[in-house]
């Protein structure tokens, strides 16, 4: 496995709003619809004092028809093997439209060859998905190695840690941060988490805070990665920020 080929990556998304009074009026309508498809799929999480308004200002980002990425962190891995280092960089910002088009000249960049790949905690299922997905909202191709829809499933350039981690146990899930302690691997939750971020972005306007929390599940996602595989871990000075 060349290490070198592989884009770590990870996302944070929120409610495309702030409330559910500022959705346009046609989503509001298809929200609510969702939102008993929701209740009856999951009523112990939507009970009976759960409405279509907190849910939307809880949930709404999880979901790519009614969310929005505001931020996308990788990590590549550079240097010798004895002494490896781990850049990182993000894409944020209000407009997603723009940190789209520059993720996605990055991966124009990136992925060379079929030896590339992403790999990130539960990417299978959510952060490669989600991205397609906004990318088509906005109208931007998808770059090469995200046409993904027809290939056959050993041709998928996935590397998924969840997925990994499963060996087949399909009712399994396991958070990052679970794994990370299991493995231990110093936990990258030691500030906010996922349920926090559409509070920190709309009601404290706090974007830096956000990128820190991603890029922290770039690193812990990529020591895992290393240490599902047999690598040496990476040391914190070597992990720069670029």
């Amino acid at each position: 496995m060349n290490l070198q080929k592989i884009l770590f990556i990870d996302i944070e998304t929120v409610p495309q709003t702030g409330n559910f009074e500022e959705l346009p009026v046609n989503l509001q309508e298809l929200w609510e619809i969702k939102f008993e498809q929701l209740r009856k799929r999951m009523p112990e999480k939507y009970d009976d004092s759960a409405t279509a308004e907190s849910a939307f200002e809880s949930s709404g980002g999880i979901y790519s028809e009614f969310g929005k990425i505001i931020c996308i962190s990788v990590g590549i891995i550079t240097g010798q093997s004895h002494q490896p280092n781990l850049r990182i960089t993000s894409f944020a910002g209000k407009e997603e439209r723009e940190l789209l088009q520059n993720f996605s000249e990055l991966i124009h960049k990136f992925f060379t060859s079929s030896e590339h790949n992403f790999c990130g905690h539960n990417i299978k299922e959510f952060d490669i998905p989600y991205i397609c997905r906004r990318m088509l909202v906005h109208g931007i191709a998808l770059p090469k190695a995200l046409q993904i829809h027809a290939k056959k499933p050993w041709e998928v350039n996935l590397l998924d840690t969840m997925d990994f981690w499963k060996f087949g146990d399909y009712k399994n899930f396991t958070s990052l941060r679970l794994l990370a302690a299991v493995l231990g691997i110093p936990t990258p939750k030691d500030d906010i988490d996922g349920s926090q971020v559409a509070t920190v972005y709309y009601k404290e306007n706090n974007l830096p805070r956000i990128i820190t929390y991603c890029q922290k599940d770039v690193i812990a996602t990529t020591q895992v990665w290393l240490r599902m595989n047999g690598f040496s871990l990476i040391e914190t000075e070597n992990v720069k920020f670029v």
